[in-house]
């Protein structure tokens, strides 16, 4: 219990995967201008990465690693979460469909999400079984999440902000990503 607790804040805070390790960074970019769709990709990338943590540590567990068919594992993992985008997708589309409409084109791009895809593969590189894989999974996704928001929050606060027209839209949000990826930085002395 202790090792998935270290694995959740770890995954979650320290090795956040987009401030840390800069996976995910497209969507992160580019659906934190609102609160409320960062709040839905968060939700949707969270059902997605907990669940191909899952599946792919399955497929990985009981059918390539036996049968030595490891080098195929990018490719089922892709194939993996493709499809489980492709249930949030429906589900999204008939449940909330301006959360759907809102998403847009970052809903599919779930499936091309390097964060999702460089989970499951360093799952299986550090060795972690099935509930380890899940956790670790969950968790990332949580970071993920949190690191949205957060920018979120703070690009609607910057639009009431005189900042300079040289400065205005993407540079802004880079540097305060660079500032946001510093402090998560400050949470490494956790574990």
């Amino acid at each position: 219990m202790k090792e998935l607790l270290i694995i959740a804040i770890g995954s979650a805070l320290v090795n956040n995967v987009v401030l840390s390790q800069f996976l995910g960074i497209c969507s992160f970019l580019g659906v934190s201008n609102r609160l409320e769709t960062a709040k839905g990709m968060s939700g949707a990338v969270i059902f997605v990465l907990t669940l191909s943590s899952l599946v792919a540590a399955l497929v990985y567990k009981f059918v390539l690693d036996p049968l030595g068919l490891d080098y195929l594992r990018t490719i089922v993992f892709i194939m993996v979460i493709a499809a489980l985008v492709q249930l949030v997708e429906m589900f999204m589309k008939k449940a909330m469909p301006a959360m759907y409409k809102a998403l847009g084109i970052y809903l599919p791009l779930i499936t091309t999400n390097c964060a999702v895809l460089g989970v499951a593969i360093d799952n299986v590189n550090d060795g972690y079984g099935i509930a380890a894989s899940v956790v670790n999974g969950f968790a990332t996704a949580v970071g993920y999440g949190l690191a949205m928001v957060l920018m979120a929050g703070l690009r609607e606060k910057l639009e009431y902000n005189d900042i300079p027209k040289s400065f205005q839209g993407m540079p802004t949000v880079l540097l305060t990503a660079m500032l946001m990826s510093i402090a998560f930085f400050g949470f490494s002395g956790i574990i």
